[in-house]
């Protein structure tokens, strides 16, 4: 069975963090392993509180793991201070682990800030020149590369600021810009694809950025090629934000139990 290992925050409401990455590992059939960074009260309406573990027992979560079940990909989230970074960065190093997905945890969907200055430097000096694929929503992108990304081909040139940050891809994240539609665009030294779908009208979408790093990471874990992992994923977070169960009083979780099979088709 393929394995496939999330580092990340836990979401006591469940919509995001290891309780998405975890659901949505078993929805495409892959074996689940966790180490948690840092524990959130949180839930649709935001973030109350949080805290996190020391680099220590991140260090040995991650040991515990990687020295037993050996996990095929793995990806990280919410990781919540400089320390951590650091502790990832080393045992990624030294433990040669591969199948890399950066999700670059800054703010949450309700707009707490999850990650300090000095954690936003080093996890681009650290973390993006070993990913296998980074990916930003525009929030992100925009913090990340300095840039503005107000049309496609920003979004492309933004794309490849994180190439030449080492990142050997990156996926950048729901664009839209003047036509009414949501862009995603896949970027590597051979690659340049672009995902375009009208806009969901919908108030749901808690943990879509966890979900989709999630579902990489799984099919990268299965074996599937970067593009074909990328689109079984785009699709499978469509159709999950498309069917949210739109639970709680703010931006409800998606739906993690639609079939990873099924394309996605929008209905206006």
């Amino acid at each position: 069975m393929p394995v496939a290992l999330t580092i990340a925050g836990s979401d006591s409401s469940g919509g995001s963090g290891i309780q998405a990455d975890l659901k949505t590992f078993q929805m495409f059939g892959v074996y689940g392993c966790s180490a948690l960074t840092c524990v959130t009260a949180q839930n649709t309406q935001g973030v109350l509180d949080q805290q996190c573990l020391s680099g220590e027992f991140l260090r040995r979560q991650i040991e515990a793991v990687v020295t037993d079940i050996e996990p095929s990909a793995f990806k990280t989230g919410m990781l919540g201070t400089a320390d951590l970074i650091q502790v990832v960065a080393d045992e990624i190093r030294e433990r040669h682990l591969q199948n890399y997905v950066l999700d670059p945890v800054m703010v949450s969907s309700s707009g707490h800030s999850l990650l300090d200055t000095q954690g936003r430097k080093l996890l681009r000096d650290e973390l993006i020149p070993l990913a296998k694929i980074v990916t930003p929503n525009l929030y992100e992108a925009r913090t990340l590369t300095g840039r503005d990304i107000d049309s496609p081909e920003e979004l492309k040139a933004a794309g490849k600021e994180f190439l030449r940050m080492g990142a050997a891809a990156v996926l950048m994240k729901g664009g839209h810009f003047e036509d009414g539609k949501a862009i995603d665009l896949l970027l590597t030294d051979q690659i340049e694809q672009f995902w375009s779908r009208p806009l969901l009208q919908t108030t749901a979408g808690h943990g879509t950025g966890c979900t989709l790093s999630a579902a990489l990471a799984a099919e990268l874990a299965r074996g599937r090629v970067l593009p074909e992992a990328t689109d079984r994923a785009i699709s499978f977070v469509n159709r999950a934000l498309a069917t949210s169960p739109m639970l709680g009083k703010g931006s409800s979780p998606i739906n993690h139990f639609v079939d990873t099979d099924q394309k996605f088709h929008h209905s206006e």
